[in-house]
């Protein structure tokens, strides 16, 4: 039976993986074919061979700090896989979510099935292993956007009526999300009963009480690393800042290079805008970060055609990493076992 569901499970990730890799270049030719080429040819040319080095070096740092993070994260619970192994399931788990419509979401199931089974894991455990840091990641990046959208509201009182209704969902997400973290950790009980009402129906099911038992092994995990591994959640917090710190970096960069004199509150404008756009629900944000960026240079007085340059910029970046991630995708459906290249 497990090996007739592991031959259905591969069969089904080859198309859907067929499907995203189809997708995907036509993703990618469609942003292309949007692009004016006059404005994608100059911003090619313009760059100085030093500039498309610091460029492609901050985006290829973002990548290394957020996937060490995960492997922080996963070593805090016992669940050892090596960091290239991490870093082609993360870049393809990423392709698939910016296909999708929402880029922060969409890859994780894929990702659970990667994990296990081109690596072995345990199902639970890859669920446990992509669960957390995406908890992580989700916790982190809504509370260093809040504090930059109250950075933007101080620093713009005539601005506050329009901006406070977003800090306020921000703010409600991240509360909720604490209190669910102190209740995985603190109250398992009360989670525990809550699920066992839900399942109750089919708790003489052999599948139903193997879910039960792998809730209550995903907490003790939890709590053992949170308890005598904290250290290793300060570490994770410190990568995710220097990620965001190479994310805000490429900005100011890409800013630099079409010429646009910032302040720090213009440019906490535009990166703010920016990354409320990417949270709208359309495959790679497309239609919502272009409308943001021209509505911030429009509100600050900025030439239009600049902001066409920072799109195509921008979206050469986001073509570059697709197909690149493209090329992960057929490695990682041949099973492998999880003793092998760990490190």
């Amino acid at each position: 039976m497990a090996q007739s569901v592991r031959w259905h499970l591969s069969s089904t990730s080859k198309l859907v993986s067929l499907f995203i890799w189809l997708f995907a270049l036509l993703l990618a030719i469609w942003i292309l074919s949007l692009l004016p080429l006059d404005e994608v040819s100059e911003a090619i040319t313009k760059l100085h061979f030093q500039q498309w080095c610091q460029w492609i070096a901050l985006n290829i740092a973002a990548i290394i700090f957020l996937t060490c993070r995960w492997q922080v994260l996963i070593t805090a619970i016992r669940l050892p896989l090596g960091f290239f192994n991490l870093l082609r399931i993360r870049q393809a788990g990423q392709l698939v979510s910016f296909v999708t419509p929402g880029p922060q979401f969409g890859g994780e199931p894929m990702q659970v099935y990667w994990l296990w089974h081109k690596y072995s894991m345990p199902l639970h455990h890859s669920f446990l292993a992509v669960g957390v840091d995406r908890f992580f990641e989700l916790w982190v990046n809504f509370s260093i956007l809040l504090v930059m959208l109250l950075a933007l509201i101080f620093s713009n009182p005539h601005d506050f009526i329009e901006w406070q209704y977003i800090a306020l969902v921000l703010a409600s997400i991240i509360i909720t999300m604490i209190i669910i973290g102190w209740t995985l950790l603190r109250r398992p009980q009360a989670i525990e009963a809550w699920i066992n009402r839900i399942i109750s129906p089919w708790l003489h099911h052999k599948r139903m009480r193997e879910i039960d038992q792998h809730l209550i092994n995903f907490n003790r995990m939890l709590q053992a690393a949170f308890t005598h591994r904290r250290k290793y959640f300060g570490i994770a917090i410190g990568l995710s800042f220097l990620g965001w710190t190479c994310m805000l970096a490429e900005l100011w960069l890409l800013l630099n290079f079409i010429e646009i004199p910032l302040s720090s509150t213009n440019f906490l404008l535009l990166f703010v805008l920016v990354r409320l756009a990417f949270l709208l629900p359309l495959p790679g944000g497309l239609g919502t970060i272009e409308a943001a960026i021209f509505w911030g240079f429009q509100y600050l007085s900025f030439p239009l055609s600049a902001a066409t340059s920072l799109i195509v910029l921008m979206r050469l970046r986001d073509v570059t990493i697709l197909l690149t991630s493209v090329t992960l995708l057929p490695g990682l459906h041949s099973s492998k076992n999880l003793g092998t290249d760990t490190h």
